[in-house]
């Protein structure tokens, strides 16, 4: 009986020494775990306070663009930014991701100086296409242009009809009709001249109404030396009496670029 008491001793006091001595390794790495998850918990409540914040912020809205009548264009300061919606009606150039092109709506015209677009985007714009243009007002040697500027298609299509301005010759009330599409009859062929004296390049005009001369100008960027105003014009006597059509550019005064010319001799 002794015996099994003090062996049931022995083995309560073993157990006892084994429970005191033993280490739990899952203890060692408890803390970290804990530190794991308070870091957690930190990134994720600053997340939520971070999307917080930017619903409380107010959203900064995109400026509202203001479109300009043909008026209130005229009327800006060269140099300021202006916003239109024209329509595609000569396509003058492109040549290193830039076109110029004149445009026309209802109420005036524009001309677009080397618009920013891809050769791609020049083939889309085809006379009749309608596009926002936003840019800056500006001037050479009297022509007003929009330079600097992007462009958006937007539906719609429109091709102006032409505007016979010979009466206009000469008066202070033409350049109200700048970069239109114009008509000037009756005049009489007074010189031709080549640029750099051979076909090729430009020719230059003159054209006369009554006794006053006027320069007119085949610009070959806008026509190409192929195109049959090119040919006619190459054809063309001292005397002639003709029709024309072009766009009304200035350059230190009119200076229309000529896109057809028919003789009219009686």
């Amino acid at each position: 009986m002794k015996k099994i008491i003090v062996t049931a001793l022995a083995l309560a006091l073993a157990l006892s020494f084994t429970a005191c001595t033993k280490v739990d390794p899952v203890g060692e790495v408890e803390p970290k775990d804990e530190v794991i998850e308070e870091v957690e918990g930190t990134v994720e409540e600053t997340e939520e306070k971070a999307e917080e914040k930017a619903e409380e912020e107010p959203k900064e809205e995109a400026a509202e663009v203001k479109v300009m009548t043909h008026a209130e264009y005229v009327a800006a300061e060269l140099e300021t930014p202006v916003v239109v919606e024209t329509y595609v009606q000569g396509k003058q150039s492109w040549w290193n991701n830039k076109g110029t092109f004149y445009t026309q709506d209802e109420d005036g015209a524009y001309f677009l100086y080397e618009l920013p677009c891809t050769e791609e985007e020049y083939n889309k714009l085809v006379p009749g296409t309608k596009i926002r243009v936003t840019g800056y007002k500006a001037e050479y040697a009297g022509e007003i242009e929009i330079i600097d500027s992007e462009f958006k298609i937007l539906e719609g299509n429109f091709i102006a009809e032409v505007f016979d301005a010979t009466e206009l010759l000469g008066t202070e009330e033409l350049i109200n009709h700048q970069n239109e599409f114009v008509a000037f009859n009756g005049l009489t062929v007074k010189e031709i001249n080549y640029k750099n004296g051979e076909p090729g390049d430009d020719i230059y005009l003159t054209l006369s109404l009554g006794e006053a001369d006027y320069s007119f100008c085949v610009e070959v960027y806008l026509t190409g030396t192929e195109s049959d105003v090119y040919k006619a014009v190459g054809e063309l006597n001292i005397g002639d009496k003709v029709d024309v059509e072009g766009y009304l550019y200035w350059y230190n005064g009119a200076n229309p670029h000529i896109t057809s010319i028919k003789v009219v001799n009686e």
